[in-house]
């Protein structure tokens, strides 16, 4: 069984892999990961308690500011001044979480009035403002 050109060069060159080593190793890998794999999958049973991760998250209060037609300021429903409406804006801001304020304007006001209502919830230093409307149709 010649591999090369040696001495006698009237022999053909073998052309075919010899497959006996690499039988050989690959048993001996089957017969180790036969062993090793229940080895690996054993474990000990055991009853954890159960726990909840998630922290508790307090909602914060939402105001519902209104402005209708005439200019007047609602607070929740609950018509007030402008002066009242700053001095309870200036509670709701030192409150803690901050509340949320929405504004509701009515079509037909003046934008003066909105805008006056958003300068005072600006002012008293609130950081969440938003503006509801109702979808067209």
């Amino acid at each position: 069984m010649a591999f090369g050109g040696g001495l006698d060069d009237d022999s053909e060159v073998m052309s075919e892999i010899n497959m006996t080593p690499l039988v050989d190793v690959m048993l001996v890998l089957l017969i180790i990961f036969i062993i090793t794999v229940p080895v690996l999958t054993h474990s000990v049973k055991v009853d954890l308690p159960r726990a909840d991760n998630t922290p508790n998250e307090i909602k914060p209060e939402t105001i519902n500011i209104a402005v209708s037609a005439d200019g007047t300021v609602f607070w929740n429903d609950t018509p007030v001044s402008l002066e009242e409406l700053e001095a309870r804006l200036g509670a709701a801001a030192a409150l803690q979480p901050q509340p949320e304020v929405h504004i509701r304007g009515d079509k037909a006001v003046s934008y003066e009035h909105v805008v006056t209502t958003m300068a005072a919830v600006q002012r008293a230093g609130i950081l969440k403002l938003g503006f509801v409307t109702e979808p067209g149709s």
